[in-house]
C-alpha cells in the first residue's frame, strides 16, 4: 500500500500533466499578448490574496524570470479579502503608484474564484483596459457562491482563464475517511505561470526583441546586471531587484 506521500506524488503529477494539456491553448494565446506588451515597454501585473499571493510572487523578481513583472500586494495578507471595496482600494493604490495601463495584462489568482478582493481587482483592471487572466479552479469557481455583490465569480469576469484543475478543498489525499491533505493549487499554479513566462520569453526571442531576464544574484555580475536592467522599470515595479 503506498504511503500518503507516494499517493500524493502520483496524483499530483498526473494532475499537473493534465493541467498543462488543458491550458495549452490558453497559454499559447497569452504568450504573444504579453510578449507584445513587454516589447512595447509594458509590464505584467499579478495579484493573489492570502495563500494565492505565494503563486503571484513566484514570477516576481525571479532569477531566470522576466524583470517587468510586478505585483499588487495586500498588506493585510488576505484577512480582509471578503470586505467589499477592499480589493478596489488595493487596485487603486497600485494604479496610483505604478500604473495599470491599457493593453497590459494582469494575472489574478484565486483558487476558489469567489472572494471579493480578487474579483474587485479584476473588475478594476478591466475598467482600465487591461487583459485579465484568472488563475483558478474552475471546479470551485463555477460552483461556489461569490460574496461579491455583482454575483460573478472570477472565471466569469476574466478574459482568459487558467484552470489549475483543483478539487473543492484543494487537498487530494485522503488521510482518514472524509479528511484530506496534500493541496495542489500552489504546485500546479506556479508551474502554469512558469510555462507562461517561458512562452513569453520564446515569443520575444523569436521576434528579435531584447530578453529582460533576471539573473541570479549568486552568479558573477548578476546583481549589477539586475540593477542596471531594473532602471528601465523603476517607476513601474512594486518590488525591484537589488
Amino acid at each position: 500500500m503506498p504511503t500518503l506521500a507516494e499517493s500524493y506524488f502520483a496524483r499530483a503529477n498526473d494532475l499537473l500533466a493534465r493541467a498543462r494539456q488543458t491550458n495549452a491553448a490558453t497559454l499559447a494565446a497569452l504568450a504573444p499578448l504579453i510578449g507584445r506588451s513587454i516589447a512595447d515597454g509594458g509590464v505584467l501585473h499579478t495579484f493573489g490574496s492570502g495563500h494565492s499571493e505565494m503563486i503571484a510572487r513566484e514570477i516576481i523578481g525571479r532569477a531566470g524570470g522576466l524583470m517587468p513583472v510586478t505585483g499588487l500586494f495586500d498588506p493585510g495578507y488576505g484577512f480582509s479579502e471578503n470586505i467589499v471595496g477592499y480589493g478596489t482600494r488595493l487596485a487603486e493604490r497600485h494604479d496610483h503608484h505604478y500604473g495599470l495601463r491599457r493593453g497590459e495584462t494582469i494575472i489574478v489568482i484565486s483558487n476558489s474564484g469567489k472572494n471579493a478582493s480578487p474579483i474587485e481587482v479584476a473588475l478594476y483592471a478591466k475598467q482600465k483596459g487591461l487583459n485579465v487572466v484568472g488563475l483558478t479552479s474552475l471546479a470551485v469557481s463555477s460552483t461556489a457562491k461569490t460574496v461579491h455583490p455583482d454575483g460573478k465569480n472570477l472565471h466569469a469576469i476574466a478574459d482568459y482563464t487558467l484552470d489549475n484543475l483543483g478539487v473543492p478543498g484543494d487537498a487530494i489525499t485522503e488521510v482518514t475517511p472524509g479528511q484530506f491533505a496534500g493541496p495542489t493549487s500552489t504546485f500546479v499554479g506556479c508551474t502554469l505561470l512558469n510555462l507562461l513566462m517561458l512562452g513569453v520569453v520564446e515569443w520575444l526571442r523569436d521576434h528579435n526583441h531584447p530578453l529582460p531576464l533576471v539573473r541570479s544574484q549568486n552568479l558573477p555580475g548578476g546583481m549589477e546586471a539586475n540593477i542596471e536592467l531594473s532602471q528601465k522599470y523603476r517607476t513601474r515595479l512594486s518590488k525591484l531587484i537589488g
